[in-house]
């Protein structure tokens, strides 16, 4: 009698290029590697990108709890877990496929070698080219002691347990490129670098406090990159709330991030993250504290525009929360589910409102200090409906150019010129395409600001403020409030020189 039914199973070599193809880039696909290597407690995680051509090699290696052989046996099975399981709670791991394709993502080769407290070191290697080269179709797991070399060995020995992972044929990474290709060896160094900036982010809150870990990204720690700036005291936090959802709870506590004129230049380009400003304002999703989703309006029909992007909303999830929420296998997209939309869209709404206003006010109240007449260098005009901007003829170094000038005319003549043909369509464009693309103002450029700043203070000397008077407004004049370290240096100068001529 013959049976009802047939054995479809998978060829091995088919199977696993289709895995490759889950959408890991080098950051994703290593951030899921250290996912188990938190999951197993370590408080360590090193991790090693060798520039050598074809022989390229990435290795991450922890001080976790390791695993004896059948341990090991189980978790290089694809699937090696149900997703529907019950897991520990602080279990960053949900569908058994992490450490798989992760790696194949990028390598042809994974070698796992790794070590629990009274074992022996156990082995274990997935190499698709054997795989393919067998025809038969087998998922043939190798197992040889010899795959790896003694100094590979040696780095487990000597520790009570740990596990390391060897990515060979970086087929992805670097292809056939050979080692003296200074262009292959460029790209290779800055996927490092992107994976620095991804890891800061994704494990930023892992990364410091009480239990902290560390990642050692070629020797060097990692620095957390904290997208709420909750050290920075004028960060303004909002009311937390707490969501529920089939029982599921969702803690959400929105941030309104300072105006860049409350923080210094490096602060503000810190904080800008990986992708920019623009980028990254909207929801940031945590499960377990480990971050999923950086920045996102979630489909809420939210866009991202230059004024709300001082809001960003942090979201923390259990893992029991993963299919309520559509977590994906790369823990890089999640969904909310829709009894949360009109909720989520409500607190959305309030921060984007309260950083929208941060913009508006914060320019108000420059004027207030300085007087609307010679706050900023640029005025805005609206006629008819259209917006116009105009050189501010109040200006100090400004009204100093034209009362000094033999002939006002050609200088009149020459701001109207420069005002009639601002390239704003262009601008506007590039602001679209590329909303941090744009400089701020003498960025990289000190000697300029500081000759700026000198005549615009002689300017105000002239004018008739006291010295004293003169500081206080170029202090908080725009762009010199963004540079306060080297505005304080100028005016120490000046007041060097003060106290010297009164000797």
């Amino acid at each position: 009698m013959s049976a009802d039914y047939d054995l479809a199973s998978p060829g091995a070599a088919e199977l696993f290029e289709s895995l490759r193809a889950f959408g890991y880039d080098l950051p994703t696909a290593l951030a899921d590697i250290i996912d188990n290597s938190i999951s197993a407690q370590a408080r360590n995680v090193w991790i090693d990108m060798k520039w050598a051509g074809p022989e390229s090699r990435i290795v991450i290696r922890d001080d976790g709890r390791g695993m004896a052989e059948a341990e090991l046996l189980q978790a290089m099975k694809p699937g090696s877990h149900s997703p529907l399981a019950n897991r520990s709670k602080n279990d960053l791991g949900r569908f058994g496929l992490g450490m798989k394709t992760a790696s194949i993502s990028q390598c042809r080769c994974l070698t796992v070698l790794t070590k629990a407290v009274g074992f022996d070191q156990a082995l274990r290697r997935w190499d698709l080219d054997y795989i393919a080269s067998t025809g038969t179709g087998e998922w043939r797991l190798l197992k040889r002691p010899d795959l790896l070399d003694d100094a590979d060995h040696e780095l487990l020995q000597g520790h009570p347990s740990g596990t390391i992972l060897f990515w060979d044929r970086l087929d992805v990474l670097v292809g056939t490129a050979p080692a003296d290709d200074d262009t292959a060896q460029k790209h290779f160094r800055e996927r490092a670098d992107a994976v620095k900036q991804h890891l800061a982010m994704v494990f930023h809150r892992f990364l410091r406090g009480c239990g902290a870990i560390t990642i050692h990204m070629n020797g060097r720690a990692i620095e957390p990159w904290d997208p709420f700036l909750e050290d920075i005291k004028f960060t303004e936090p909002l009311s937390a709330e707490t969501l529920i959802s089939d029982g599921q709870r969702a803690e959400v506590k929105p941030y309104i991030l300072p105006h860049h004129s409350r923080i210094t230049a490096d602060q503000h380009q810190a904080a800008a993250g990986p992708k920019g400003w623009n980028a990254h304002q909207g929801f940031y999703i945590y499960r377990n504290r480990r971050l999923l989703v950086a920045g996102d309006w979630l489909g809420l029909g939210i866009q991202k525009e230059e004024h709300f992007k001082l809001a960003r909303i942090r979201i923390d999830l259990p893992n029991s929360a993963d299919l309520l929420w559509q977590i994906d296998v790369k823990k890089s997209r999640a969904r909310p589910p829709a009894a949360l939309r009109r909720d989520l869209q409500r607190i959305a709404r309030t921060a984007r409102n309260r950083a929208s206003s941060i913009y508006r006010h914060r320019g108000k109240i420059i004027q207030r200090q300085l007087g609307a007449t010679e706050a900023f260098l640029w005025t805005h005009l609206t006629k008819h409906g259209k917006s116009f901007y105009r050189i501010n003829r109040d200006h100090p170094l400004v009204r100093k150019v034209l009362d000094s000038a033999e002939e006002r005319a050609p200088v009149q003549a020459l701001f109207s010129l420069i005002e009639q043909t601002i390239p704003a369509p262009l601008i506007v464009i590039n602001n679209a395409e590329k909303p941090d693309a744009f400089g701020q103002p003498f960025e990289g450029a000190a000697k300029e600001l500081q000759l700026a700043m000198k005549a615009v203070f002689d300017a105000l000397i002239e004018g008739g403020r006291d010295r004293v008077e003169a500081a206080r407004t170029l202090l908080a004049m725009e762009p010199f409030n963004n540079h306060p370290d080297i505005v304080t240096a100028f005016l120490d100068k000046v007041a060097r020189e003060t106290a010297g001529r009164k000797k």
